[in-house]
């Protein structure tokens, strides 16, 4: 009995252990497991692409200071507003670009009708309008980035109120692109979203195309760093929204890979914790990405969606998971960068280069809602 005392202990410790640790495995998972099936039940539907759009340069390079003749505007465009079916290739146009301390100042010359570039008139409007697809006005671009800051230091508040009184007089929405990098006025800018605001309040409804108001940021989260930290935290929050949504800016001079500019727009889910002070989470619902349409030559966002990284991206535009803010899977969409002549070393979009086959095969592919109007606002 002696010498079989301590097998018999050994026995009945280890029975005891097993059992113990078979009860823990069923009613108490080990950490890693409940990380595991947390992530499996946290993970969202993806939502449909609702915004998708292209920023347009008109036939001058950005400067739209001539009146359109119509009947060529439609020739050069036609594709925009007829993807080959009838329906419009896209449901969102922006003419780009208002010079912002032009239109402070209401400037009328040459190229300038009371601040506006003379190219962009009711009839250029009404000619998207009439088709179902929004229209915005961008002020800024690169070119203007110190006029922005000069118009801002002059009279941020009157810029604000012009903006929103073109807005309101064609009927389209004011998108902000202010890329200052390094020091830009965000008390200024402020004070422009504030005037704008004040006469066209933020309408969740998306019904008064002149209350749309929105800013772009860079493609990640290491271009415009003030810019982005400021308008993530205080004017694209989802519990007390001010602007509509960002976009997320094309990066570099061309279209990288699918991985790489995937990487850029993660940044501005996930935001900058390390650095100082931090750039916080902005939700999916708060953002579009953006590519190029035409390189120095045709690409594949023109001419071959089936090879584009529109279509390599699809799954994770309508997928991409919050990480700290929001709470609905997938960015709103994509934009595309630009229609029509952007640059004299980027081929035009033209009657023999119209991207029905790219963006227009796009709006089929992801069933594009024409007229946009209410958005996701988590």
């Amino acid at each position: 009995m002696k010498k079989l005392k301590p097998l018999v202990q050994i026995i009945l410790i280890a029975a005891y252990v097993f059992s113990v640790s078979c009860s823990k495995e069923k009613d108490s998972p080990l950490p890693n497991e409940n990380a595991a099936k947390s992530q499996l039940k946290s993970i969202l539907p993806p939502s449909p692409v609702s915004v998708y759009g292209v920023w347009h340069a008109g036939n001058d390079y950005c400067s739209w200071a001539t009146v359109r003749n119509m009947t060529d505007f439609d020739i050069k465009n036609h594709w925009l507003i007829d993807r080959g079916n009838g329906s419009p290739s896209v449901n969102l146009v922006v003419l780009s670009f208002v010079n912002p301390l032009r239109l402070l100042n209401q400037t009328t010359d040459a190229g300038t009708l009371n601040g506006i570039p003379r190219g962009m008139t009711s009839d250029v409007v009404s000619y998207f309008t009439s088709h179902g697809v929004r229209v915005m006005l961008s002020i800024g671009g690169i070119t203007y980035t110190a006029d922005w800051t000069q118009a801002l230091t002059t009279n941020a508040t009157q810029l604000g109120l012009n903006a929103a009184a073109v807005a309101t007089s064609l009927g389209v929405g004011i998108e902000i692109d202010y890329e200052e990098n390094i020091t830009p006025n965000l008390i200024g800018l402020q004070a422009f979203i504030d005037a704008y605001r004040s006469q066209l309040p933020y309408d969740a409804t998306g019904a008064n195309a002149a209350a749309r108001l929105t800013i772009d940021l860079g493609a990640g989260d290491r271009f415009l760093i003030d810019i982005c930290r400021k308008a993530t935290a205080d004017w694209l929050n989802t519990s007390n929204p001010v602007l509509d949504y960002a976009n997320a800016m094309v990066s570099g001079t061309k279209n990288g890979s699918a991985s790489s500019i995937q990487g850029d727009w993660q940044e501005h889910v996930d935001g900058k914790p390390q650095y100082s002070p931090p750039i916080l989470p902005l939700s999916p619902a708060k953002f579009t990405g953006s590519l190029f349409l035409v390189g120095n030559h045709v690409i594949a966002e023109c001419n071959s969606f089936n090879s584009s990284l529109e279509k390599a991206m699809g799954n994770y535009v309508q997928s991409v998971q919050p990480n700290g803010a929001g709470t609905s899977a997938g960015m709103l969409g994509f934009m595309f960068w630009a229609a029509e002549c952007s640059a004299t070393n980027r081929v035009c979009t033209t009657p023999s280069n119209t991207c029905q086959n790219g963006v227009g095969a796009g709006a089929t592919f992801y069933s594009i809602p024409v007229a946009m109007s209410a958005l996701r606002q988590q």
